[in-house]
């Protein structure tokens, strides 16, 4: 390398530590030996540099996500098994983690039995979101209700239902999987007021909207809560086999494979007879 390039690519170096880009100058020694090798494009190396960039601001904003918005995991996009869910619009999904949905403040509803992918995707979402750089916060409907009853008994549920209401996407996990009481029920209808039309809510459920008044107590109630969320919202409807059973099932056949195989030791002692 001559002079005058080893010193170009210190000045590259310095203008990225000046424009605070540590991605882009921990990966920039790499790319340049790329470009001058010939492996890319100087458009391609700038493209990589940006990239670089790009993907270390992306892990933090998740980082910092995971500890403010009680993710419970990353769960992405490309982890998801479509093959396993027909009953799934790829594209649809695909057109939700372009996010378009939170401009416009609209809401998703992920309906299907235990352990079809709701949580998945729903998670997805919030990563998705989380990377673009908006504040996300994820709880379970009775985690939710508890953290609103928690407040009300100490005079501050005005306060929390304005912080839950401040977060670009709010996940509300579990519909359904316990009962929650009218009290509870009555709390969860005002945060939804609370963020109709101002923010979007991804809600997932085992129950279809028909058995939501039965889980509130209240069947009324449930109608009014409903219409808020469907107003402007795109309802995933999944049908089809559990993960988790698949998982399990899975592990049962490979147990029951071993256990039907016989041991080096039996199949020597079978040889030893045979050949006695």
């Amino acid at each position: 390398m001559t002079r005058a390039a080893a010193a170009r690519r210190d000045h590259i170096r310095a203008m990225l530590a000046d424009l605070r880009m540590p991605g882009a100058l921990e990966a920039v020694d790499e790319i340049l030996a790329g470009a001058d090798g010939g492996a890319f494009t100087a458009a391609e190396a700038i493209e990589r540099l940006l990239a670089a960039q790009i993907s270390l601001r992306n892990n933090r904003r998740l980082q910092t996500a995971m500890r403010s918005s009680r993710l419970p995991a990353i769960k992405t996009l490309d982890q998801f098994d479509f093959a396993f869910q027909p009953s799934i619009r790829r594209e649809q999904i695909e057109s939700l983690h372009e996010l378009g949905f939170i401009k416009r403040r609209e809401n998703v509803i992920f309906l299907g039995p235990p352990g079809v992918g709701k949580t998945h995707l729903a998670i997805s979402l919030a990563i998705a979101a989380a990377q673009s750089g908006r504040r996300v916060y994820y709880g379970t409907l009775v985690s939710l209700i508890e953290s609103l009853e928690q407040a009300k008994a100490a005079g501050q549920l005005s306060r929390r239902l304005r912080v839950l209401s401040h977060p670009a996407l709010l996940i509300v996990d579990e519909i359904g999987y316990l009962p929650v009481s009218r009290d509870g029920a009555v709390l969860f209808f005002q945060l939804i007021n609370a963020r109709y039309e101002q923010a979007s809510t991804v809600l997932t459920s085992n129950k279809g909207f028909e058995e939501w008044g039965e889980i509130l107590g209240d069947e009324v109630m449930a109608a009014a809560l409903i219409d808020r969320l469907m107003h402007h919202c795109h309802v995933v409807n999944i049908r089809g086999n559990s993960y988790r059973m698949r998982e399990h099932t899975e592990l049962w056949q490979s147990i029951q494979e071993k256990q039907n195989e016989p041991s080096a030791a039996s199949k020597r002692r079978r040889r030893e007879v045979q050949t006695a």
